[in-house]
Order: structure tokens, then C-alpha cells, then sequence
């Protein structure tokens, strides 16, 4: 057994066991939730954390950052090559913006990597161009389960240590503001948000958190944006720099390129955290350029073997001839003949439409969703191996359940660094909404 297979079966003893059985350790954890104001965030009720080795954190570090040095390196690419940029389908004005110098070098500030780890095995299969929810909670999450009396009594015998929170994040901002030619020492910062109707707990615990190290920070919605002498402020609150948690699409389908937002950062009135560039990578399309060698052949040996090693190969779903290791296939074609390996995604990861599995589906069914592929921008990508699969103690209606729950760890990277991760659980085998589906507790397993 490993030494996070012995630990987990540990934890699982100790509550099933007095004093931990009546669970009234369990409600307080919940009581305590509640009180932070953590109960509406997007939390599984699980009862225990979730542990990764310290050797499985490093390899994922490793890799991840290899990766984002790849994905940096496609992003300039493209932004020099109209061919390339054509390939990673943004709207006319997702391409004018993202022309726009932020005024740091960076291409993203903070963001992750969805990640399925498996026994060993290792596959990422998109980027998003924010800070994840699992950056913005696991910081409180870490520190109440920490806490938690059967958690305290495994730490007797197993060393558990927490992962970085909301620090690295602030760090990066800073960096990026002061590079960008930002003065103010103590900079106010603007989450931007669609507020409906009030600020999403995110947003609230992002903007308190930067308010704890020591900033102004406020929740604010793009309608209360106003941009004059070179100033951008929403009221009384001048802003410094802007923490864009809106999708640029959805940003657009509102407003149009003379929104105040865009004008303070294309007159680099404003620090924008991520820049409009950050689009690039948050497309799947990235993908279809990172695993073409002909567009990675000059790319330094270590980021090709990481995209050989961990990115599911990926095209642009259209009528044309493509590559497939090494050979040349007709794309529509290929996609039928190998329907059980393969998922068609939508370029843009909005969940109005879900991606869709060729093992799940007949020929006939598979064959309608490749021609809606066609009609909008749509990938193909080779299935990844399944999430790992882990048993959870769960509370739900008061009772102790144990429940095998699907497992993704995603890696939070700053500047191109990684600082920390976090777990996301999901019924295994399910299809649908789940209250039992959402972010738990990650601790690195150091040894005993």
C-alpha cells in the first residue's frame, strides 16, 4: 500500500471510530463554513481532504510549467503569424484586442491547467486564463480542515503540509503592475465581475483577501465603470488595476470596443489582470497548435516531449486534411472511423454547450454532432485517460456516506510558475448536477 493509500485508510478508520462517529466534529466543520461565508461557494460536503504525495506534486510542477512555457511560446507565434492566429478562431474583436500591449510581459498573469491525473499517468487538456476557485478557497478550506479533530489526530502519524493560497496571486499582480509602470505602492484593485444581482462569493472572498494584504479592493460590474483623464474609477474609487473575472466573449456580447475598460487598458491607464491576450490560450484551439510539429518543431526539446507526454493530440474540426502521428488523414473522415477514442469540445469552455464523447454515442448520433462541429468552431481531441477514482467520506442530510467520487487536480500558475493546486470531485458516473459535486481540501503527504 502507499503512503497515501495508508493514510486515507487511516482517516477513514478514525471516524468510523469514537470519538469521531457521532460526527458533532463534522457539523462544527460545517458551522464553521457558514460563518466564513464558504457555504455558497462551490465546496463538495466531503469529510475528508484530498492527498497527494509530495513526489506527484513535484512531477506535476514540472510538467505544468514546461507545458505553460509551451503555451506561452505558441501564443507569440501566432500573434506574429495571421496564418496561426487564424487557426485559434477569435471574433474579429477578440483579435483587435489582443493586439493591445498590456504593458508586462507576461501573456498570463494567473491561471490553471485542467488536469487528469490517473495512477501515475498525466494529461492536461486546456488552460483557463483565471485564477481558479480552488486558489480562492483552498486557502480557508486548508485552514479549517487542518484544524479538524480527526485531521489533528492523523497528523500524529502523517505529515501533512498545506499548499499556497491566495499569496502567489497578489505576488504575481504586484509584479505585473510594477512592470507595467505602475507607482502606488499600495495599488486599489478592481475586481471586475457581471454582477447578478449582487457579487458572486468568489469575487467577495478575492477582493477581501486583497483587502487583508493591505489593498483597496472593491467588487465592481463593468456598467459601473467610468474613464476620464486618463483615470479609470467606478465612483469614488480610482483603480489601479483590474482583476478581469469575465470572459472577454461575454464581455463583448455586452459591450463594444469603447466600453472604459478597454480604452484605460489600451492607453495603459490600467493594470489588467489577465490581459485581453490571455484569450489566446483559453481557446482549446491552442491545443491544435501545440500538438501540429510542424508549427513545435523548433520549440526547445523539453516543451516538445512535454507536448508529446501530456497533451491529447487536438484539431480544429473542419473539412481538411490533417496530421496524426505522422501520417496524413482526411479530418471528417478520421473522426468517424475512431469515434471510440475521441471527444468534440467546443473552442470556448462556457458550459452552454458540453463536450461530446464518441464512446458515449451510436455512429448515427456521432455523425449529427460532427456536423454541428462543422458549423461552429468545435475541436476534436484524443479521450484522456478517465480522472482517478477515490473513495470519500461525504456528509449529506446529517449521515456519514462513503461515495467513490472522480478526482482533478489542477495546478494553480502564476507567471508561469506553479504555486499549489487544488481538487475537484465529481460523482463517478454521473451526468448531471450533483450537490456533492465541487472543490475539497488538498494537502501534500510529506511522509509519517
Amino acid at each position: 500500500m502507499t503512503l497515501v493509500g495508508e493514510a486515507i485508510a487511516r482517516y477513514h478508520k478514525l471516524i468510523e471510530s469514537e470519538p469521531y462517529i457521532d460526527l458533532g466534529w463534522a457539523q462544527a466543520l460545517q458551522e464553521r463554513k457558514r460563518a466564513l461565508k464558504l457555504e455558497d461557494g462551490p465546496l463538495s460536503p466531503v469529510l475528508r481532504p484530498h492527498l497527494i504525495s509530495s513526489r506527484d506534486y513535484a512531477a506535476l510542477t514540472k510538467a505544468a510549467e514546461t507545458l505553460l512555457s509551451a503555451i506561452e511560446r505558441v501564443e507569440r507565434l501566432a500573434l506574429s503569424n495571421p496564418t496561426l492566429l487564424a487557426r485559434i478562431q477569435l471574433l474579429p474583436a477578440e483579435r483587435m484586442l489582443a493586439a493591445v500591449d498590456p504593458g508586462y510581459s507576461a501573456f498570463s498573469v494567473a491561471g490553471t491547467l485542467h488536469t487528469h491525473l490517473n495512477d501515475g499517468s498525466m494529461r492536461f487538456s486546456g488552460h483557463g486564463g483565471v485564477a481558479p476557485p480552488g486558489a480562492i478557497y483552498g486557502e480557508a478550506l486548508a485552514d479549517l480542515y487542518y484544524e479538524a479533530a480527526p485531521v489533528k489526530e492523523l497528523r500524529k502519524k502523517f505529515k501533512l503540509k498545506k499548499l499556497p493560497g491566495i499569496k502567489p496571486l497578489l505576488a504575481a499582480v504586484l509584479k505585473a503592475y510594477k512592470e507595467s509602470g505602475g507607482k502606488n505602492k499600495r495599488p486599489n484593485i478592481a475586481v471586475v465581475e457581471f454582477r447578478q444581482p449582487l457579487p458572486s462569493p468568489e469575487s467577495l472572498l478575492l477582493a477581501e483577501s486583497f483587502s487583508r494584504g493591505g489593498f483597496k479592493a472593491e467588487v465592481v460590474s463593468p456598467d459601473q465603470l467610468e474613464y476620464r483623464n486618463n483615470v479609470l474609477h467606478r465612483g469614488d474609487f480610482t483603480i489601479d488595476v483590474v482583476y478581469r473575472n469575465i470572459r472577454l466573449q461575454e464581455f463583448l456580447v455586452r459591450f463594444d470596443l469603447n466600453h472604459p475598460l478597454v480604452r484605460a487598458a489600451k492607453e495603459n491607464s490600467v493594470c489588467m489582470i489577465n490581459s485581453f491576450r490571455t484569450e489566446l490560450a483559453s481557446k482549446l484551439t491552442i491545443f491544435d497548435l501545440l500538438t501540429d510539429d510542424a508549427v513545435t518543431a523548433k520549440f526547445p526539446a523539453a516543451e516538445r516531449k512535454a507536448i508529446k507526454d501530456f497533451v491529447p493530440w487536438t484539431r480544429l474540426v473542419q473539412a481538411a486534411k490533417t496530421t496524426h502521428k505522422g501520417h496524413t488523414v482526411d479530418l471528417p473522415d478520421f473522426v468517424m472511423k475512431h469515434r471510440v477514442k475521441l471527444q468534440l469540445r467546443p473552442n470556448v469552455n462556457s458550459g452552454e454547450a458540453p463536450p461530446v464523447r464518441g464512446a458515449e454515442v451510436n455512429d448515427l448520433n456521432w455523425e449529427k454532432a460532427l456536423r454541428n462541429a462543422m458549423r461552429s468552431p468545435y475541436v476534436v481531441q484524443e479521450v484522456p485517460e478517465p480522472p482517478a477514482r477515490a473513495v470519500f467520506p461525504m456528509l449529506q442530510y446529517g449521515s456519514l456516506m462513503m461515495k467513490e467520487m472522480l478526482v482533478d487536480v489542477q495546478p494553480h500558475a502564476y507567471l508561469g510558475s506553479v504555486h499549489g493546486c487544488s481538487s475537484w470531485l465529481d460523482v463517478a458516473g454521473g451526468s448531471s448536477f450533483s450537490t456533492l459535486t465541487g472543490l475539497a481540501p488538498t494537502f501534500l503527504l510529506e511522509g509519517k
